[in-house]
């Protein structure tokens, strides 16, 4: 006899079958032992008699396997509150058996309640644990249905899914890169992508035209709840656009996500106002602002564009560091004249408008970018733009930044080169889609969506990483460790 799910329990009226799962809730009233069984699928009652071998020793969280007889509960014994009927019914058990047994009194994580008020070390360290727990279990799968969703969306509309590499080189982009160091050439680096910002555009200039990627990417920054040191974005390219059409299509994209999968959430505002950068400021004091009419309503979503980005700002020279993308040069001394950086990413092209005074480097304070951010209830949740398509606009980019020739040629070499050879125009948009889920979930956080996350301060107490490494294993990659000078 095959297993039956516990979803299917209600065509099955009247017939012996066999449940496999983990016991939830045990009972004892009399001679009767009630337990609710659960599966991937959902959650049966169960009646044992105290006849049955064994049936004293279950234990919450066994696994165990059991045959018995499904039958209608007796009226005013109906559990209304179970879907999909399930309260109309329950299995009377004939035997069972173990197929694991819980060890220790209990669980290291409690699964009663949702789960916010545990402590987040020991949740993330029985992770495997607390994934058990109902809520964990519905934002993976809702999540799992909002990416085939958004497969499903773009490969109607001729985009091909193409994955880029993971061990990359190492380029000033904005957040330290992790680095990978290489066995074979002792002292060189593979980096781990921020984002396949460079790989999507080589990819418009190999032809294909429109790409997308529910792509990895890492980023050596401090944490916080909307951050990770890995994350997931739903990345995509398009060649042959201007700004709105990368827009159109991604607004398209957001409000059938949401219709589709959460049709219990009401969009404010459609098509989504659009917003620049000045003004927003201006007028909220941030670019991701919380437009919501009722910011007690979390089924509420507005969405928002933000445009009209300026493309550079100043960095003052007793602060060389900044808070957005990657540090001005430091090829030569710039004491004396202003010093740039990008406020988004250094391959967007400026709004047509500008691109003289891009090219002559001039007015720079004054130029405006290509750029649009999407927001979502007061947090950005994606980011794009038309790119700069022609080697010497994006030539003229590092150039205004201080860069060196040298030092454009080693970074960004290969870009130029390709983008010398027949490149289109071409934009595209990354969402961080870890956060998106969050919103929709309405979570506090990203690692509530994410199934095995790094804690606040980046790290796994399940693999107990990061970890030492043996002795062999570092000369093996000429590599030595440092004790850091106290």
């Amino acid at each position: 006899m095959e297993r039956t799910l516990i979803r299917d329990i209600p065509t099955k009226e009247g017939e012996e079958i066999i449940l496999k799962g983990w016991v939830d809730t045990r009972r004892d009233h009399g001679k009767l032992i009630f337990i609710d069984l659960r599966d991937r699928t959902g959650i049966a009652q169960v009646v044992l008699k105290d006849a049955v071998e064994h049936a004293g020793d279950i234990r919450n969280e066994d696994v165990i396997e059991l045959r018995g007889s499904v039958k209608a509960r007796p009226e005013g014994m109906v559990n209304e509150k179970l879907p999909n009927h399930l309260g109309h019914y329950e299995v009377q058990a004939s035997a069972f058996s173990f197929l694991n047994r819980r060890a220790g009194e209990g669980l290291p994580v409690p699964l009663e309640g949702d789960g916010y008020d545990v402590n987040e070390e020991v949740r993330m360290q029985y992770r495997y644990v607390d994934l058990r727990r109902a809520r964990l279990q519905k934002n993976l799968r809702n999540r799992s249905k909002a990416t085939q969703f958004i497969r499903n969306f773009l490969a109607e509309r001729d985009f091909t899914e193409v994955e880029t590499p993971i061990l990359t080189k190492s380029t000033p982009e904005g957040a330290r890169d992790y680095l990978v160091p290489s066995r074979l050439y002792h002292g060189k680096f593979y980096a781990l992508p921020q984002a396949p910002q460079q790989y999507k555009q080589l990819l418009m200039v190999a032809g294909l035209e429109r790409y997308f990627q529910i792509a990895r990417c890492f980023r050596d920054e401090d944490t916080r709840g909307d951050r990770q040191p890995e994350f997931t974005q739903l990345d995509l390219e398009m060649s042959f656009v201007a700004r709105e059409d990368v827009m159109a299509l991604n607004e398209e994209l957001l409000i059938a996500l949401v219709e589709t999968l959460y049709p219990g959430k009401r969009i404010q505002e459609k098509p989504f106002p659009r917003l620049s950068y000045t003004d927003v400021v201006k007028k909220y004091g941030t670019d991701r602002p919380d437009l919501r009419a009722d910011k007690n309503d979390p089924n509420l979503l507005a969405f928002a564009w933000i445009i009209d980005f300026p493309f550079f700002e100043r960095v003052p020279p007793v602060r060389p560091e900044r808070s957005r993308g990657m540090s001005p040069s430091t090829d030569s001394p710039q004491t004396s004249k202003e010093v740039w950086t990008f406020t988004h990413n250094p391959f967007s092209a400026p709004k047509p408008e500008f691109m003289a005074d891009l090219l002559a480097g001039k007015n720079v304070g004054d130029i405006l970018t290509s750029q649009y951010d999407v927001v979502l209830n007061g947090w950005e949740i994606g980011g794009g733009s038309i790119r700069n398509h022609e080697s010497r606009a994006l030539e003229a980019v590092f150039n205004i930044l201080g860069f060196t020739a040298e030092r454009i040629k080693a970074n960004f070499g290969h870009m130029l080169e390709a983008l010398s050879l027949g490149a289109p125009p071409h934009g595209g948009i990354a969402w961080g889609l870890d956060r998106v889920v969050m919103l929709l979930e309405n979570e506090p956080n990203i690692r509530e969506v994410i199934a095995f996350p790094k804690t606040g301060d980046g790290r796994d107490p399940m693999m107990d990483s990061p970890s030492e490494v043996e002795k062999e294993q570092l000369e093996e990659l000429g590599l030595e460790i440092k004790k850091k000078k106290r």
